[in-house]
């Protein structure tokens, strides 16, 4: 056999295995959150999903935003 023949079979063979590892990889990970250890929750309701983006975002909810002040671009 051609030197050139065994380096094209050894390619073809390390892509192969390296392609088996992840569609394994992919076909038996576990499902996220059911690690030991880890907190089985459920997901956030709607008024926990509002809170935390009111508290993320932040703001003072007794100022009026409507209006606005206008922009000024220093050039």
């Amino acid at each position: 056999m051609s030197p050139r023949l065994i380096l094209i079979l050894a390619l073809v063979a390390v892509v192969s295995a390296a392609g088996a590892s992840v569609v394994t990889w992919i076909a038996v990970r576990p499902e996220p959150g059911s690690g030991s250890g880890a907190i089985a929750t459920g997901a956030p309701s709607d008024e926990d999903r509002r809170r935390h983006r009111e508290q993320f975002f932040g703001g003072d909810a007794n100022s009026d935003i409507r209006s606005g002040q206008e922009m000024k671009p220093r050039w």
